[in-house]
């Protein structure tokens, strides 16, 4: 078999290419037999793969989700012990990606948009994502020791999902010093424990 036709090639042949068009244009107002000729697959290697279109835009998610996370950790490496650098670390990398040609937001923010049942599995996907999200901030204000770790990963979360909706009316040279400003105040504002 030629390695380009070895089924994990065609999966993510197939994969990157719906990746592309669902944030590039919405995965509700792409269909199947766009992706299948972008793709330059037949119709049955796309269904042998991806029983649903829900499971490609699940799948969709849990490739954007995995990129996502690879970057927070190394970021979150960098400033292993500065709970307070490393915050300010994740604002400067998401004003970095709110600059990026083509940014059309968070796509797991863009799916839950799009697809309002809450058992549809791109969604579940797009939620859990937000969730481990609000729980590493979480962690995060835990150990800088303030009085109400949720309310400040609370109000973490509030601000970067709000950088990603916002990236069309945030100046690309401006989404750095505004996160990192108002992730400065956030964390002075929530007083310390026993303080």
């Amino acid at each position: 078999m030629p390695p380009s036709s070895r089924p994990s090639d065609v999966r993510e042949r197939i994969l990157a290419t719906a990746a592309s068009l669902f944030y590039e244009q919405g995965a509700r107002a792409v269909g199947i037999d766009l992706v299948i000729e972008r793709a330059k697959v037949a119709k049955a290697s796309l269904y042998r793969h991806f029983a649903t279109k829900d499971d490609l835009v699940a799948a969709f998610l849990e490739l954007e989700d995995a990129d996502f996370w690879r970057t927070w950790d190394a970021v979150a490496a960098e400033h292993a012990g500065d709970p307070a650098a490393e915050l300010e670390a994740h604002a400067r990398w998401i004003a970095e990606r709110l600059a990026r040609p083509g940014y059309r937001g968070c796509p797991q923010l863009n799916v839950a948009a799009e697809f309002a049942d809450p058992n549809h599995p791109a969604r579940r996907v797009a939620v859990d994502h937000k969730r481990r999200m609000r729980a590493r901030l979480r962690s995060s204000a835990e150990l800088l020791e303030v009085a109400d770790p949720d309310q400040l990963a609370g109000q973490l979360t509030v601000l970067f999902n709000g950088a990603f909706v916002s990236s069309g009316v945030i100046d690309a040279g401006e989404a750095e010093a505004l996160l990192v400003m108002a992730v400065r105040a956030l964390a002075a504002g929530s007083a310390r424990r026993g303080a």
